[in-house]
């Protein structure tokens, strides 16, 4: 997190504005943090640097608390037990002075010349200030998600592995003790939580908790029926697809989904769309040409007579 001695502007870091609402601000770090995601920028360690703190402007900014003190506090939002400003004070010449941290060299200076106007009421301040937490967000891709992985993550100038176990999904937090910001007091150590975000996949997709692929199928495949190959997370499978099956219909694949955290697996549901050919044989012109000769089933026959 920033101190007074390295402070950011999180807005600019993530290209929004002061007035950014809360939608616009998640959209922005979404879409930076893909740019600059380490796993696809290897070895780039200007890429690592934004991406650390685009996670540590959206901690920050993302946090209607955390957010409302970095906009008045700046630079000393996250100093332990810090919530009012110091009251105006009297200058040699009598006028009233507004507060100016900046004329501060430290928080440490700004603090001591705090408590020492609230001396009554902080004894044993430093001993009692609590350690800082850290929140922070982690993009992992559907594979390291899935099978587990070990990550290594830059905080600080400290690397620390972190072991993330399969079956992670979006919005899970992890909790890794001791490894949080020191407290400037005690130097003890919060906790660091980490926020799972899942970058999108070209083919597998999340509908609320399940898993979920589109699988296209010919119209003959829809109206015979067919067995056809599907894709799955570790594999391809097979699957019956009922005749007359309509486009747009989800088919079960029971234990071929996501890996659950307590063990096994989920269900992969596979949406069926029947896709036109375009470019069709002799033959298959013929028996289509055929077919529409003599259907009989008009799938518009209820809709036909309506009007406004």
């Amino acid at each position: 997190m920033a101190t007074a001695t390295n402070f950011k502007n999180y807005y600019t870091i993530l290209g929004v504005s002061k007035t950014a609402t809360p939608e616009e601000i998640k959209l922005a770090y979404r879409k930076t943090a893909r740019k600059y995601h380490p796993d696809l920028n290897p070895g780039d360690k200007n890429a690592e640097e934004k991406f650390k703190d685009l996670n540590e402007a959206n901690e920050v900014l993302s946090d209607p608390e955390n957010r409302q003190k970095y906009d008045r506090f700046g630079q000393h939002w996250n100093q332990p037990n810090y919530t009012e400003a110091p009251t105006p004070r009297q200058s040699s010449r009598g006028s009233n002075v507004e507060n100016d941290f900046d004329q501060y060299g430290d928080f440490d200076s700004f603090i001591n010349d705090l408590l020492g106007r609230q001396r009554s009421s902080s004894t044993g301040y430093r001993s009692q200030a609590p350690a800082p937490d850290t929140e922070a967000a982690i993009a992992l891709t559907f594979s390291e998600a899935f099978h587990g992985v070990l990550k290594h993550l830059l905080l600080d100038g400290e690397t620390i592995n972190v072991r993330i176990p399969a079956g992670a999904t979006t919005g899970i937090r992890i909790r890794i003790k001791g490894k949080g910001h020191p407290s400037p007091f005690s130097q003890q150590r919060g906790d660091l939580y980490l926020t799972i975000e899942l970058l999108p996949h070209s083919f597998f997709r999340f509908e609320g908790e399940n898993l979920v692929c589109d699988i296209p199928i010919r119209p003959d495949e829809a109206v015979l029926g067919a067995e056809i190959n599907v894709p799955t997370p570790d594999g391809s499978v097979s699957m019956k697809v009922p005749k007359g099956i309509k486009s747009g219909q989800s088919l079960r694949l029971r234990g071929k989904g996501w890996t659950l955290p307590k063990g096994g697996r989920g269900d992969l549901f596979a949406k069926l769309q029947i896709a036109t050919p375009q470019d069709l044989s002799e033959i298959e012109q013929e028996c289509y040409e055929k077919i529409q000769a003599n259907a009989s089933f008009n799938p518009r026959a209820q809709i036909e007579e309506n009007k406004l």
